[in-house]
C-alpha cells in the first residue's frame, strides 16, 4: 500500500517534470498512454469543474507506465494503450480484476507533414520504401510501445516491414513519433488517428486496414495498492456517459462497460 509520504514524494517528482496539475497528497493519479493526453486533460477538467476534486495524470508510453507500476509507483488508475501491458500487470497481481475494462477503441494512420505532397494506397504490395526515399519513418517502440507494434503489426501484415525496417526512427511514445513528423524531422510517420487529429502540422496520408493488427483498445483498472478513497469516483466517472463527449471530440470509440 502507497504511504503518504510515498505519494508526496511521487507527486513531488511530477511536479519537477513538467506536469501542469496542482499536485497534493490526496488528489488521484492517473497512469495514461501518452495518446490519451488531449482527451483525459479534458474529462479530468470535467471532473473537476463538477466535483472540486483534481486527479493528477502521468502521461508516458504505456511500457514505461506499467514497469514503473511494478515498481509500486503510487498510481491509483492505470489506461493502457493496449491489452498486453494491462496482462502484464495483472498477471503480478498489480491491479483489481474485475475493475479492468475496455474503455476506448483507436485507429493507426500514415501521416506526413501538413505541407507535404505525398500519397500512397495503403494495401498489401504498397511500396513505402520509395515514397520513404532516403527520410526515416518516425514509430514509436516497435518492440514495447503499443502505437509501434500495432505499426510494425500491420506494416508486416502489408508486406512492407522488410523495406522500411532500417528507416525507422523510434520513439518513448506516440506523440514524440508524432513531434518528429510536426516538426519536419521525419517525412512520414504511424500514429494513431487521434494523435494525427490534434497536431495541424500533419496530415493523415491513409488509415492502415483494421485487419492488418490487432484491435487498437485501451483497457483501464483500478491499482490494487491504492488506498485513494477518491479513486473509484474518477473510475467511474470514466466509464460514464459524463466522460463520453471528452473522448468522442478527439475521435476515440468508446466502448460500452462491462466489454
Amino acid at each position: 500500500m502507497f504511504t503518504a509520504l510515498a505519494r508526496r514524494f511521487f507527486l513531488a517528482l511530477a511536479v519537477c517534470a513538467g506536469l501542469t496539475v496542482s499536485a497534493a497528497a490526496d488528489d488521484v493519479v492517473v497512469f495514461a498512454a501518452a495518446s490519451l493526453k488531449n482527451a483525459l486533460d479534458t474529462a479530468a477538467a470535467t471532473y473537476r469543474e463538477t466535483t472540486g476534486r483534481t486527479v493528477l495524470v502521468s502521461y508516458a508510453g504505456t511500457a514505461t507506465l506499467a514497469k514503473q507500476i511494478e515498481q509500486q509507483a503510487p498510481a491509483d488508475i492505470f489506461i493502457a494503450a493496449d491489452t498486453a501491458w494491462m496482462d502484464y500487470v495483472a498477471d503480478r497481481s498489480l491491479i483489481v480484476p474485475d475493475t479492468r475494462h475496455t474503455l476506448l477503441g483507436n485507429r493507426i494512420v500514415l501521416i506526413a507533414p501538413a505541407a507535404s505532397d505525398a500519397t500512397i494506397a495503403i494495401a498489401p504490395g504498397m511500396d513505402l520504401a520509395a515514397l520513404l526515399g532516403d527520410g526515416l519513418l518516425a514509430m514509436a517502440n516497435t518492440e514495447a510501445v503499443p502505437a509501434g507494434r500495432y505499426g510494425k503489426a500491420a506494416l508486416q501484415s502489408l508486406g512492407a516491414w522488410d523495406s522500411v525496417a532500417g528507416h525507422i526512427v523510434e520513439a518513448d511514445n506516440v506523440r514524440t513519433a508524432l513531434a518528429f513528423v510536426a516538426r519536419g524531422e521525419a517525412p512520414l510517420g504511424i500514429v494513431y488517428a487521434t494523435d494525427a487529429a490534434a497536431e495541424p502540422a500533419v496530415r493523415v496520408i491513409g488509415v492502415f486496414p483494421e485487419d492488418s493488427h490487432p484491435p487498437v483498445r485501451y483497457p483501464v483498472a483500478m491499482i490494487a495498492a491504492s488506498t485513494n478513497p477518491d479513486a473509484r469516483a474518477f473510475y467511474d466517472f470514466l466509464l460514464s456517459d459524463a466522460a463520453r463527449p471528452a473522448f468522442e471530440t478527439e475521435g476515440f470509440t468508446v466502448i460500452d462497460a462491462g466489454s
